[in-house]
């Protein structure tokens, strides 16, 4: 199992930009793939991006695509999400979460949560 920490939320004005990490302890960190999900008020959890062992895969939601960017950094243990060009409708509470060897949109095939962090764009 991976422990997962997210951090790097707060609030930004449309159209600003925020990253966040999520930093993961143990020492098999590259056997996992991350994936972002994001949930707003009301609204079930969703897909947002993943990223496979290597990095060299990455997978986007249609919403972010072309405005969020998922990395990793292997030698840190952690995870990022860079967001720019930010809409009210980005906000929610957003989680890292990992899974085995192999990248997925869905929300059952991980089974490592972060506790999240939230993401507030005013308008």
């Amino acid at each position: 199992q991976v422990q997962l920490v997210e951090s790097g939320g707060g609030t930004v004005q449309a159209g600003g930009s925020l990253r966040l990490s999520c930093a993961a302890s143990g020492r098999t960190f590259t056997t996992y793939t991350i994936g972002w999900f994001r949930q707003a008020p009301g609204k079930e959890r969703e897909f947002v991006a993943a990223i496979s062992r290597s990095g060299s895969s990455t997978y986007y939601a249609d919403s972010v695509k072309g405005r969020f960017t998922i990395s990793r950094d292997n030698t840190k243990n952690t995870a990022y999400l860079q967001m720019n060009s930010l809409k009210p409708e980005d906000t929610a509470i957003y989680y890292c979460a990992t899974r085995f060897l192999v990248p997925s949109r869905a929300e059952a095939d991980y089974d490592s949560w972060g506790q999240g962090t939230q993401v507030t764009v005013s308008s």
